[in-house]
């Protein structure tokens, strides 16, 4: 089973991608978690620009996910909302269909209590409203996420682990439990 994760955040250090790829580390036994990087490579998104063949780094973008069995999506809060790199990621796969029944996971972290449950909301809307599937167990909101890891980004929290854990595993069960589609 492979799941792309896909961090809202560009920073190298990033506390949200230090998450994705803890994520990995957890995944159980044939499940493989990779990291999407190409988020800094999508253009700006324009509806005139929204056409075959369509820019490569969002071919690319389309490709990974129609590859994916489901999906993790782990975002910062940026003024009470998602980054608008993420924002400028999805309006690219609205009119193509990629989230479609497809199962995501919402994960938001921030160092503050709210662990960005704001971006969280938000997130969760948008691809509801891309007609991802949601399936229940896969969200989690992680505040106080500094304090969670250590400098390497390792969970050092194993709360945090478990949790994480369990989000990957409502994943899994959503994937098994969904009919093949095509």
């Amino acid at each position: 089973m492979n799941i792309l994760a896909i961090s809202g955040s560009l920073r190298a250090a990033s506390t949200n991608t230090s998450l994705l790829r803890a994520a990995a580390t957890l995944a159980p036994s044939g499940v493989t978690i990779t990291i999407y990087d190409g988020l800094d490579d999508l253009p700006h998104f324009s509806p005139e620009r929204d056409v075959e063949p369509a820019p490569d780094s969002v071919s690319r973008l389309r490709t990974q996910l129609r590859q994916a069995d489901a999906v993790m999506i782990c975002t910062p809060e940026y003024i009470h909302g998602m980054p608008g790199v993420l924002k400028n990621m999805l309006d690219w796969l609205a009119s193509s269909g990629e989230f479609v029944y497809k199962p995501v996971s919402v994960i938001s972290a921030g160092p503050s209590a709210s662990g960005g449950s704001r971006a969280h909301a938000l997130l969760f809307h948008t691809l509801e409203v891309l007609t991802a599937h949601l399936p229940e167990g896969a969200s989690l909101i992680v505040p106080s996420v500094k304090m969670r890891l250590n400098g390497h980004g390792e969970i050092t929290d194993p709360v945090l682990a478990q949790e994480l854990k369990s989000v990957i595993d409502s994943l899994v069960n959503a994937v098994q439990a969904s009919p093949a589609i095509g």
